[in-house]
């Protein structure tokens, strides 16, 4: 075992070391740009950023569309712009699962041959191989500026990312269930859903849940070239130079990201086996080891 960490080690702190050499390659030994780096970082903060621009939160928007709602923070830039970027992360994700799910069946070598493999593989490799804001560009040329091109991108990338998470979840498959389905006479959809699903359904949410997250911290990327959302306010106020508005925006993406993480979490926990966690409840992923454990066992007496 100790063999083990010593290779695992030595492995380890040559690999950090060669990547400081190509490092130092890349800036060709000139380090010099990091000098006086952190003072014009507090500078930028303290003039630029610092305090956020926060009636972009609590008061309506003064340009159209107009909001009915009494309520100014339902009709604020930050909730409405956060709104929209959820609804398109939301309909990408789905959409881009169910794509996901149907090719990554016909990608999956335990389960077609290789003429289905290949091509379905070059098809999954070509949605994932350009950026999610590449295709936004794309699609902002074909449909205009707006929410659908940034649907429409990230459904793209999110089959192509997800679909190859799902074949090779689905090529980890035990054999048995696989064997006995095909022995069953069972078609290629029925053994999909009667025998695929069911086998890697627990991975699959995982996976459809960080999908998710990530098609909401790069749906506000989108906005950037147009394609709606939070980011496209972001956008306009970097044009403007109002750089404490750009900073009330992150803000709105980091606590919602947070929120997102522990509803994921929490959703996690209805479908993981308590045997693999000692029954673990949300609460006490934030406390160390011993107090977890004298909670647990606290639970059990009751």
């Amino acid at each position: 075992m100790s063999t083990k960490i010593n290779k695992v080690s030595v492995i380890s702190f040559s690999l950090v070391i060669l990547a400081f050499i190509i490092l130092n390659n890349l800036v060709r030994g000139d380090w010099g740009d990091l000098t006086g780096g952190f003072g014009n970082l507090v500078k930028f903060w303290n003039t630029d950023l610092w305090p956020p621009e926060w009636a972009l939160i609590f008061e309506a928007q003064s340009e159209p569309p107009k909001c009915n709602v009494k309520i100014e923070f339902f009709c604020s830039k930050a909730y409405t712009g956060m709104l929209e970027t959820l609804k398109m992360a939301f309909v990408a994700t789905i959409f881009g699962f169910i794509g996901a799910i149907a090719l990554s069946s016909f990608a999956a070598k335990n389960l077609v041959p290789k003429s289905v493999l290949v091509p379905t593989r070059l098809i999954l490799s070509f949605t994932r191989c350009l950026p999610s804001i590449i295709w936004a560009i794309v699609f902002v040329i074909i449909v205009g500026i707006g929410p659908l091109a940034g649907v429409l991108a990230m459904t793209i990338y999110t089959i192509g990312y997800l679909g190859k998470l799902q074949y090779e979840e689905i090529e980890g498959i035990n054999r048995e269930p696989l064997e006995a389905a095909r022995a069953m006479g069972l078609s290629h959809s029925e053994i999909v859903s009667k025998v695929v699903i069911p086998e890697s359904s627990n991975t699959f949410l995982s996976q459809i849940l960080f999908m998710f997250e990530y098609n909401v911290r790069h749906g506000t990327v989108l906005g950037l070239v147009g394609a709606g959302g939070i980011g496209l306010h972001i956008d306009r106020a970097m044009e403007l130079d109002l750089y404490n508005h750009v900073m009330t925006y992150l803000i709105v993406i980091f606590v919602v990201i947070v929120i997102i993480d522990f509803l994921s979490l929490f959703i996690r926990s209805f479908v993981t086996d308590e045997s693999e966690l000692g029954e673990s409840s949300i609460f006490t992923v934030l406390l160390p080891a011993s107090l977890a454990q004298k909670f647990h066992q606290r639970n059990k007496k009751i």
